[in-house]
């Protein structure tokens, strides 16, 4: 239970820097909040769990993430992204992934996607941490090479979690992790890990690059 309510309050921290660091955009929140709703309800009810439909009903996941990040792109593709905020979002990975740990511990997600395996996301966690204080606190300028560097670097290690994480769930496509496949994020709260964090920090890289670019 203590899991479950610890990445539920993560979930609620990477909306609220979201949300502070894109311009407190009331309808970004709005929409982020329906999402939330939608797919908290769909899965509480185990609409998820069955995965023997066709097509997949995770599949909902999927299409809703692509215009979820869609939308709020259109809303924020100008808005000048608040870095201290951004930093704060990439850092929340770091609970991310001792919750993917915890989870692993109890076989409801396989080893490779834990930090003992192949899931590096933990580095690009404790790195933004370390840019926050060093910004923040110390006045540190990191320059537009390393954050453009690293925001790339923090994009393809999502990447590489999202492929890892999807071909090993319990879908037709599944090719990995049979013996203990990614059940975890079939099920709420973990559903909201694919579902509305991976967009968040999709869009938090993507709106520093380029913002970065255009600097």
């Amino acid at each position: 239970m203590g899991i479950n309510i610890g990445f539920i309050l993560t979930t609620l921290l990477f909306l609220l820097f979201f949300f502070l660091g894109t311009g407190r955009n009331k309808r970004v929140l709005l929409i982020s909040i329906i999402w939330l709703i939608l797919i908290s309800s769909l899965s509480l009810t185990g609409f998820f769990q069955n995965t023997n439909t066709i097509p997949p009903r995770f599949l909902i996941v999927l299409i809703g993430n692509i215009t979820f990040i869609a939308f709020l792109y259109t809303k924020l593709k100008t808005v000048d992204l608040e870095y201290r905020y951004a930093m704060l979002v990439q850092a929340l990975r770091v609970p991310v992934e001792i919750t993917l740990y915890f989870l692993f511990l109890q076989k409801q997600v396989p080893e490779i996607m834990t930090f003992n395996g192949l899931n590096f996301d933990i580095i690009i966690g404790i790195s933004a941490l370390i840019f926050f204080i060093l910004s923040q606190l110390f006045k540190v300028n990191l320059g537009k090479k390393t954050l453009m560097v690293w925001n790339i670097i923090g994009l393809l290690f999502l990447m590489n979690i999202v492929v890892i994480a999807i071909l090993s769930a319990p879908l037709p496509i599944q090719q990995l992790s049979f013996q203990q496949p990614n059940i975890a994020v079939l099920s709420f709260p973990y559903i909201l890990l694919p579902s509305f964090i991976v967009p968040i920090v999709i869009l938090t890289h993507i709106i520093s690059i380029k913002q970065l670019t255009k600097s």
